[in-house]
Formats: structure tokens, sequence, C-alpha cells
């Protein structure tokens, strides 16, 4: 078929095939995941004919149910036209420089349109995660965090000091994140615990559900399965059917594939699945605290990769990579990419290919804005899998040595 095909239809026939199956078999997947009687197959199979060759796109009423047969959520498949940018509309929206915000901040009476401009810079702060240089991130974070958390000793209407607490939490969710991905792990888990604080005190259910989301994350990529799943649940009971949930489930999947239990771990994507198609199309796909039809498709990646899936793995790891990439190849999500790089390294080891899974390996490791542990997890499994398979392969070694100098304590923020 032609590669100028839309994106979606290309995706159907890759996501098709990596399940081995022929076009009728994908309509029969398509009736048996459907509430409701199809049309016959004769003119269900014309139908999947003209969506996989690009002729039509599938209509409204069809576009979930493909979505719901290849396990993915409708609009990670079928994205809406237009991406909104969320740091130019922030930039927009504020009005307000940063020295004009910081001398607002020392009047004895704080205004509305301050305290907008402040919860402005919280949600660009946000946005800048996934491409921001971590130091220069941290130093913002921390500045903003210490200059909210002041005007609690300013004169504050109920209104306003809540939206204080709430804005505090969010700052300091974020701090915590860059300290952890910078390897600084003592203070990313006193910062997630500041969070919870200041969610129980401004009753924020989603930031308290972030913050279990953190306790997850640390939790899954120091080896701790069990302790992912204790996370997980904690804060699916008080975030439920919140965003923050579908990250949750997908930390169960993550934790479940990798203690060898791939119902389990099919049951939480699906609950993750299921959540998200029902909520509403984020409004700003750049914020960390916001999960986008997309990620779904990289927590499946990371699934499957340990699974052993080797072509469900591949295909959406190169998913992953054209999503996270704009249309002049700018990497707007560059983390991401490096562990589908990282995937693909793997599936090209497991069929005997050294010198390609080096240099996926190597790819994913030269990134400027990396998370240090999410980075360091699926990079050591590949490399195990490399020194298992070809332990003599010279090309091999100085991805050895990379990863190695990567991982040393002393290469590490630790404070």
């Amino acid at each position: 078929m032609s590669q100028d095909r839309p994106a979606w239809a290309r995706r159907m026939t890759a996501e098709r095939e990596a399940r081995g199956w022929s076009q009728a078999d994908a309509v029969k997947a398509m009736a048996a995941h459907s509430p409701k009687k199809l049309p016959d197959n004769p003119s269900m199979l014309r139908q999947w004919k003209r969506w996989e060759s690009g002729e039509v796109m599938p209509s409204d009423h069809y576009q979930p149910l493909i979505a719901r047969t290849f396990g993915t959520v409708t609009h990670a498949l079928f994205p809406l036209p237009g991406r909104r940018d969320g740091n130019s509309e922030i930039a927009v929206a504020s009005g307000m420089e940063t020295l004009d915000i910081l001398s607002r901040l020392q009047a004895s009476d704080v205004d509305n349109a301050t305290m907008d401009a402040l919860s402005i810079t919280v949600d660009r702060l946000c946005s800048e995660y996934p491409y921001m240089p971590s130091d220069q991130l941290l130093i913002e974070g921390r500045q903003w965090l210490r200059r909210v958390a002041g005007l609690q000793s300013q004169k504050l209407t109920l209104a306003q000091h809540r939206e204080v607490l709430v804005m505090a939490g969010w700052l300091a969710l974020l701090v915590g994140c860059v300290e952890y991905d910078m390897g600084a792990r003592q203070a990313a888990e006193s910062t997630r615990k500041a969070a919870l604080s200041l969610a129980g005190e401004a009753d924020a259910a989603e930031i308290a559900g972030w913050a279990h989301e953190m306790r997850a994350w640390f939790a899954i990529t120091t080896g701790n399965y069990r302790g992912v799943l204790a996370a997980a649940e904690a804060g699916g009971e008080v975030a439920a059917r919140r965003g923050v949930a579908v990250q949750l489930a997908a930390h169960q999947a993550k934790a479940w594939a990798r203690l060898g239990d791939r119902r389990q771990a099919e049951v939480a994507l699906d609950k993750g699945r299921r959540l998200l198609e029902d909520m509403p199309y984020p409004e700003n796909l750049d914020h960390h605290f916001v999960v986008d039809p997309s990620k779904f498709d990289f927590y499946a990646m990371d699934c499957y990769r340990v699974l052993g899936e080797n072509r469900l793995a591949r295909t959406l790891a190169d998913e992953v990579v054209r999503a996270s990439t704009d249309f002049d190849g700018t990497e707007r999500m560059p983390m991401r990419i490096a562990e589908a790089r990282i995937t693909l390294g793997v599936v090209a080891a497991r069929e005997g290919d050294v010198e390609q899974a080096v240099d996926y390996g190597e790819w994913a490791l030269r990134g400027d804005r990396q998370s240090l542990p999410s980075l360091l997890m699926p990079s050591r499994e590949l490399a195990s899998l490399v020194k298992k398979q070809f332990p003599d392969a010279p090309a091999a070694r100085a991805y050895f040595d990379h990863l190695q100098e990567l991982a040393a304590p002393s290469g590490r923020n630790s404070s």
C-alpha cells in the first residue's frame, strides 16, 4: 500500500499485521468487540479495505470500535485535527511578564489578575517538563514554589488561600519529578510528601493522586513491583475516574508485566484504556500532569516489550516516535522517543541484530532531556539481553561503557 496514506490508515495496517491478522480476521475481531450487530462480513470487509487504503476515514461510530479492537483509545488512533500549543497560548493568556507578577506579589492584597497570572505560570512550567533541561526547570520550579508558598503570609480570601495551596501542590509535584529525573531520590521523596500534604490541606484529589503516582513511579524504577501495585491502589482510591487514574492503571500493567503475569497486565491496560476513552480530549497536550491519548500507546509499548510481544512492541514504538515528533522533525517528547528507541533495540536484539540493537540503545542515551531512572530501567533490560545473547560482540562494548557511566552515582545530582 502507498505510504502517502493518512497516518491512521497506515497504523490500522500495522496493528493488524502485528497480530498476524488478515483483513477478514480484523473484521471478525471488530464484530466481536461491537455491542451491536454489524453489517454482514462481505460488506464490512469492503469497508475495511477502504479504511486501510485511506480512501475514506471511519465514521465516529466505527472509530472507537476500531480502537477497542486494537486495544487503544480513539484519539490515539484518530487524533483530533490541530494540536494546541500550550506554551504559546499560556504566554498570550497571561498578559504579564515575570517582573510584573513579582511586583504584584509584594502588595498587601493579591488581586485576581495576579492569581490568574500565577496559575498560568504554573501551567507553563508543567508544560515545559517534556523538553526543558532538567537543571533549568528545577531552578525555576523551586523559585516559583517559594514565591507561591510565601503568599500564605499575605491577606487572602478563603478561595485565594485554597488556590495558593493548589498551585503550590502542582509545583511541588513538578519539582519532585525533576529531582527524581536527576537522580536525587531523597529530595524527590520529600517533595512528593510535601505535595501530598498540600493536597490534603486543599482537598485536591487530583494532586493527591499524582503524589501516589510518583510513589508508584519511584517503585517501578527501583524494581519494587509490589510497591507499585500498593501505590497505584492508594492513588486510585483518592482520585478514581480522574486523569491520573489512567497513569496509575498503566503503572499496574507495567508492574504485572515484570512480574510475569500477562493476564493481569492486560486487565490493567484495558482498565486504563476504558477510563481514558471516556475522558474529554485534553486542551494542552504538553502538560506533564495530563494523560493524552498517545501516551497510552507509550504505556502499552513498555508492557508488550517486557512480555516479549515483539511485533506489537515494534508497532507501538514506531507509533510513539511518530506521534512525539512534529512535522518539521522536532522531537516534542524526547523522553518518550528515547524509550521507544530502546524498545526497537530490544526487538532487534531478540531478532539477532546486535549492531542495530546497540545503535538504538546509544541513540536513546544521547538526549539532552532525560529522566535518568526511567531511561536506565529499559536500558538495563536491553544491555542484559545483549550481554546474554552476544557476550563477545565488539559493537556492544561502547554502549555498555556509556550506560555504566550514565548510571554511576558520581554522575548524579543528589541534592
